[in-house]
């Protein structure tokens, strides 16, 4: 096989390595990326719009990536467009962040909507996750009246 022929054929093998490492937008969601992980829709005990049963509806939000994410103006709604908004708050890398539906004080592991009546709808309903742009970062629906959480 002649030289020039050598030199085009590993200069052609080393492009295509170069190509197969580009990441398609599934694989750079499987390299890591802010989204749902849980919803628990169904607070245990009677819906009494206690505190306690307010906060015992949550959604978990998980970055997963290697570096923090800053969630200021993020959204958190439901089907219904309940909407939460993060104020500044940054979730770090390898970190969950609880948004639960009652009041309570901001940690960095825990944030609260504030609310007085529930957001969650116990049969079905859908939870969205949007960038401050409005983009959708994550969604995650369930429709499981008989059960009380939904893993995403």
């Amino acid at each position: 096989m002649p030289r020039t022929r050598i030199a085009t054929t590993a200069v052609a093998t080393a492009a295509a390595a170069a190509a197969a490492l580009l990441l398609s937008p599934g694989q750079a969601q499987a390299a890591g990326s802010v989204h749902l992980t849980k919803i628990w829709y169904n607070s245990p005990g009677s819906d009494l719009r206690s505190n306690a049963s307010l906060n015992g509806e949550w959604v978990q939000i998980k970055n997963t990536t290697t570096k923090s994410v800053s969630l200021k103006g993020w959204t958190l709604t439901d089907a219904s467009k309940h909407a939460y908004t993060f104020g500044t708050f940054t979730l770090k890398a390898g970190k969950t962040v609880t948004v639960k539906t009652g009041k309570g004080t901001n940690t960095a592991a825990t944030v609260f909507q504030q609310r007085g009546a529930y957001v969650w709808n116990n049969d079905k309903d859908t939870a969205t996750l949007r960038r401050a742009n409005k983009a959708v970062q994550d969604t995650c629906a369930y429709n499981a009246p008989r059960s009380s959480s939904k893993a995403c």
